[in-house]
């Protein structure tokens, strides 16, 4: 199990591989982004997507799906997420691409009110399968320490 002692700044890794489906791109879309580029061929033709493209909140679910599973493999003591600093959607992502994230610490610290948390931040990218950022976030992550009375 990891720890917030665990943690390295600038510590990175590669990780997931996500295959869009048109039904998923579809489905994602009626539910909860019910845009015409998201759901029509012709609509979709006449926008600068030029096809149907996912929706970005689309891209984030499958992006979290990966990192779900990367926390599975590499366990962590998380303890949930208070937020995300900042995201940006780089390039439409569609029915066929194949995606996967990269992702890298580049903060830590106690928490001053719950000695039994720590708090990371960590830049998390996602590409396609042909190596083009679509999605770039920076996260907060809340994590159990593992000695309460220790320090950084």
């Amino acid at each position: 199990m990891k720890y917030y002692e665990d943690i390295e700044i600038g510590s990175s890794k590669s990780f997931g591989r996500y295959e869009v489906t048109r039904e998923e791109v579809l489905e994602f879309a009626s539910k909860y982004d019910p845009q015409p580029f998201h759901l029509d061929n012709a609509a979709a033709a006449q926008t600068h997507f030029g096809k149907i493209s996912a929706s970005g909140w689309h891209t984030c679910a499958m992006t979290m799906a990966m990192m779900v599973e990367n926390m599975k493999v590499d366990r962590q003591a998380g303890l949930g997420s208070p937020g995300v600093d900042s995201l940006r959607w780089l390039k439409p992502v569609y029915p066929g691409d194949i995606l996967r994230c990269e992702s890298e610490i580049i903060e830590k610290r106690r928490s001053k009110s719950r000695p039994d948390m720590g708090i990371f931040k960590g830049r998390n990218q996602t590409y396609n399968q042909n190596d083009e950022l679509v999605l770039e976030m920076v996260s907060n992550g809340l994590i159990r320490v593992r000695d309460r009375d220790g320090s950084d």
